[in-house]
């Protein structure tokens, strides 16, 4: 049972707060490139419980700053983007993309101090398709992150949003918790529906399996295993939480597995995920032994129309407000939820426990224990940065992440799990890299 001032700690993500500390430390997935246009509209963005807004100026440089101008706190978002800065429409005042005020039309010119006022504006940079702002306080940002699918060419690299009304750690704790698989996503499928010469199946024919944590340098990994379908070798499933926000899951062979989580808390109650993933990536639990398609993981959502509120990007059209689509004859029938598609089964589930989960209503067990390591790590990690200062694992060093990929694979028995990992790993780690 987590207390409630743990709790507290873990899904306050606001200015002043030890966890909102501690993700500021990181660069942070911000929006899609293609999202601002040189000269274009501003985009409101909410990152961390701060109303931002993201422009491109006149030389396609971004900036992401406060909405407020600091002349008189009107909002820039209805502000003219022109001529390399974001002109306040109230008085006139101008902000490049790193906050300085470069004119006050409204001033006569003996009375200008434009050089004594700054927007308050992140720094920021582009890769993977994605804007990233560091919403730190150092001088100079730490280097970004070496997490593996964010370093893929942008040839072969598909990058997806989608806005979850919850919390940030629910949202990713279902991503690390993998026994779900069997029950949310496929507990409909009988064994004599799943083709047996697939090595994923024994993850429908055998929903208990056991689980291996370890604490890593880049956050935890748990590795969920059981005997392989023919008894040979133990098959396991390997996923990893990375500080701040990031999660590697085993929806895949290991091979070419190459995905990642980020779930970038918008405010304490709403997080946008950006899945990073290599287009040559395999799902092999997708269809039954004939051949078909398995009922329910047909990918049929759609994304309601962007509007400009702060909470109106990536919006799947199947929500709250239409139950998620769920067909009750389709789940007594066919399909163990009567809500169809991967994505929306995890979205509709962790946004039912509520916009912040009461975890004292929990009864955790040995399946959850890569939760609960998750959970200590980043408590611990929260307390350190407030109470001594200590640099939280990978800001400075974020290399460390090219130590980790999730994925299933197939190992002997008796063979040390952490042992295996590395193995495997280095016999896969080419195939993202040469393409």
């Amino acid at each position: 049972m987590v207390s409630v001032a743990n709790n507290d700690l873990l899904t306050q993500v606001g200015p002043g707060t030890p966890m909102g500390a501690l993700m500021r430390q990181y660069w942070v997935p911000a929006c899609k490139s293609s999202e601002v246009e040189v000269d274009g509209a501003p985009l409101r963005v909410m990152l961390l419980g701060e109303k931002l807004l993201a422009f491109r100026d006149s030389d396609g440089r971004v900036g992401v700053m406060d909405h407020r101008c600091p002349h008189r706190c009107a909002s820039l978002f209805f502000g003219r983007n022109e001529e390399g800065g974001l002109r306040c429409v109230y008085h006139g005042w101008k902000y490049d993309v790193t906050g300085k005020c470069v004119d006050m039309p409204n001033v006569p010119d003996a009375a200008k101090f434009q050089q004594r006022v700054r927007a308050k504006a992140y720094p920021t940079m582009e890769r993977a398709g994605v804007v990233w702002a560091y919403l730190g306080d150092r001088d100079v940002p730490p280097p970004p992150p070496a997490i593996e699918a964010t370093l893929l060419p942008d040839a072969e690299l598909r990058v997806t949003l989608t806005m979850r009304e919850c919390n940030w750690l629910q949202a990713l704790e279902g991503d690390i918790d993998t026994s779900h698989f069997g029950f949310l996503h496929v507990g409909h499928v009988g064994d004599d529906e799943v083709d047996h010469a697939n090595m994923h199946s024994v993850a429908i024919t055998d929903r208990a399996p056991g689980f291996k944590v370890a604490k890593t340098d880049w956050g935890t990994m748990a590795g969920a295993f059981r005997p392989s379908a023919d008894g040979s070798a133990l098959y396991w499933r390997i996923c990893h939480y990375l500080f701040p926000f990031w999660a590697l899951f085993p929806d895949g062979t290991f091979e070419d597995n190459v995905t990642a989580n980020a779930w970038v808390p918008m405010d304490d109650t709403h997080t946008m995920v950006f899945n990073f993933a290599w287009v040559k990536r395999t799902q092999p639990l997708r269809t039954t032994a004939d051949g078909e398609t398995i009922a329910g993981l047909e990918f049929v959502h759609g994304f309601l129309p962007n509007t400009s509120d702060w909470f109106g990007r990536w919006k799947l059209a199947h929500n709250v407000a239409n139950d998620y689509g769920l067909n009750r004859d389709a789940q007594r029938q066919v399909s163990f939820t009567g809500i169809t598609g991967i994505t929306l089964q995890d979205q509709y589930i962790t946004e039912s426990m509520g916009e912040v989960v009461d975890r004292s209503f929990e009864h955790l067990t040995s399946g959850d224990a890569m939760i609960v390591q998750t959970r200590k790590r980043l408590i611990q990690a929260a307390r350190a940065l407030a109470d001594t200062g200590a640099v939280p694992p990978g800001v400075d060093d974020p290399d460390l992440a090219s130590g980790a990929r999730g994925g299933a694979y197939e190992a002997p028995e008796g063979e040390d799990w952490l042992e295996g990992y590395r193995r495997v790993l280095a016999r896969s780690i080419g195939p993202s890299r040469t393409g």
